[in-house]
């Protein structure tokens, strides 16, 4: 059978279109579940103003990330080809045609049991999260969706990421121990694979990263405040016994993702291994153009970490007499750690590079062939 020649044309129209300079992409959003290393300033409008000097090298001041500039997630939806997601809390300024951003500082997965006031862990916890998720598309579908809104078909074509976990691990370590860590988390994996097949059943959708749990063990913040001996640094100066703990959780949530994967057909359901990134800057930063892996850019105190418990990143207090201020270094390009818990927009950068090849996706997937990813600057 001949193709006449309005058809040959209809064809390269479509194809030029498809494969066009603007590029391609099958997601039209993001929607992100997440704590303080996806914030796009969720926290911050929920509760008081972040200080300087966060946000320091991109946006010039505060922008509600627990960096010097921008997080992974930025850098993700910009390779995407969408601009930076809004966090679904903020009420002035935001725009989520392109997707919402649920995630905020010291979220947890499992529900808190306590006060952000007394321990401070968030208010916003995963099942929170998911519940504003389902508000965000009951309003879409209940009017016709202004400007601001995602598309109704939006949600099935959105990709999905979950950046969480690491709160349910650290919040309690120095109270219960590793062991007593590990009692519950199986149930934070569960939890993260309950939520993914609600989203399937009931939002519509079919793409899910999930990225797993970093190596905290070379974080300077818990360098500083988890009990060991030298005996449990490893020789680039991490803690192997806490670094062995996460990478058991990040068995435990592989294996999760891959029970409840074989109940969505359809579906992607995408384990993302970050940490072994993560570890590899922790422990040579050089190999990245970058210097320190193990201290923090802001931070007070000096020595081998430069992290204080006392005084966290920006902000001054007197302890003996004397007024102490957590100040940022000059260069957080160099470093790994910005204010010895969370990640410079450097070491963002580099991580969001490095998933983007698609050799961390498990089971494989082709992001790059589903989308002309944007370099990422």
């Amino acid at each position: 059978m001949r193709t006449g020649k309005a058809g040959c044309r209809l064809l390269l129209l479509l194809f030029f279109i498809f494969f066009s300079a603007d590029g391609r992409c099958i997601f039209p959003a993001i929607f992100n579940f997440g704590d303080s290393n996806s914030d796009t300033g969720g926290f911050w409008a929920a509760f008081p103003a972040q200080r300087p000097p966060y946000g320091m090298t991109y946006f010039k001041k505060p922008a509600g990330r627990a960096s010097d500039g921008r997080a992974a997630i930025d850098f993700l939806a910009q390779a995407l080809g969408l601009p930076f997601l809004s966090p679904y809390l903020q009420s002035i300024g935001s725009n989520f045609s392109h997707g919402a951003n649920f995630a905020t500082a010291a979220s947890t997965v499992l529900l808190p049991n306590t006060s952000l006031f007394v321990t401070g862990i968030s208010p916003f916890s995963l099942a929170i999260q998911l519940n504003q998720m389902k508000d965000l598309r009951r309003k879409v579908y209940e009017m016709s969706p202004p400007d601001i809104l995602p598309s109704k078909g939006a949600f099935e074509k959105a990709l999905y990421t979950f950046d969480i976990g690491q709160n349910d691990f650290t919040s309690k370590l120095v109270a219960i121990g590793i062991k007593g860590v590990q009692q519950y988390l199986p149930q934070v994996a569960d939890q993260i694979a309950w939520t993914i097949k609600d989203l399937y059943d009931n939002i519509g959708g079919r793409k899910f990263m999930v990225f797993n749990l970093a190596p905290i063990g070379c974080f300077p913040a818990f360098l500083t405040l988890l009990p060991h001996n030298n005996s449990d640094l490893d020789v680039y100066g991490c803690l192997i016994s806490y670094n062995n703990a996460v990478d058991d959780y990040n068995i435990l949530l592989k294996e999760t993702l891959r029970r409840i994967r074989s109940q969505l057909p359809n579906a992607n359901v995408i384990y993302v291994d970050t940490n072994s990134v993560k570890l590899e800057l922790s422990r040579h930063p050089r190999n990245y153009g970058l210097k320190y892996g193990t201290k923090s850019c802001c931070g007070s105190g000096g020595g081998a970490y430069n992290y204080d418990p006392l005084v966290f990143c920006g902000n001054t207090k007197e302890i003996n007499g004397v007024n102490l201020t957590a100040t940022a270094c000059g260069d957080p390009q160099n470093y790994v750690s910005w204010d010895g818990i969370h990640a410079t927009e450097a070491m963002n950068r580099i991580i969001t590079r490095d998933v983007l090849r698609g050799s961390r996706f498990d089971p494989p997937f082709p992001l790059a062939r589903l989308c002309d990813l944007n370099p990422i600057d």
